[in-house]
């Protein structure tokens, strides 16, 4: 590819799970694949279809991650967190570190139109990884996109913002 394609789902659906424990932290994560969006039509039709998302046999991708480890900030970078979890597409299951980091929480004060009071906290987290498209059997315009042999490394780079609801389940 010339040019790179951003996009988007707009269908998202899971449970994000904090803790003090590391390991009692998870993310499980639906993602209705129909819900495609590169704001071009043409592209997302291609994008649903067999070649790539085939959503009338898979609608959803999924991804289920348990326990953190901590990550220093390294150069210039920001320190956070990685979840080794497994990402689901096409049936197609791989284990796929997801690094993250966490921005704040935005909590409720009185006056503010964006969380008043009454309303939960709101913790936003930035993910990001990278993943080979082939290794989800999707393969089409490989030879043509990444050479022969292939170039090293992903070809897809995924990046998360959640903001998400709090609530507090008693222990």
């Amino acid at each position: 590819m010339v040019g790179r394609v951003r996009g988007r789902f707009d269908k998202v659906t899971g449970i994000i799970t904090v803790s003090q424990d590391p390991a009692a932290c998870a993310v499980d994560i639906s993602i209705d694949t129909a819900s495609i969006s590169t704001q071009n039509t043409e592209r997302d039709d291609d994008l649903r279809g067999p070649d790539f998302f085939d959503v009338k046999k898979f609608p959803a991708m999924t991804y289920r991650g348990r326990g953190i480890r901590p990550i220093s900030a390294g150069s210039g970078g920001m320190a956070g967190w990685i979840m080794d979890g497994t990402l689901t597409i096409r049936g197609v299951s791989r284990v796929v570190p997801l690094r993250f980091t966490f921005p704040g929480l935005v909590v409720t004060y009185p006056g503010s139109p964006n969380n008043p009071p009454g309303k939960p906290a709101r913790p936003a987290f930035h993910a990001s990884t990278a993943i080979r498209r082939g290794d989800f059997g999707m393969t089409r315009d490989n030879l043509m996109e990444l050479g022969v042999p292939p170039a090293p490394g992903p070809d897809v780079e995924i990046e998360i913002d959640v903001e998400a609801d709090a609530t507090t389940v008693p222990q």
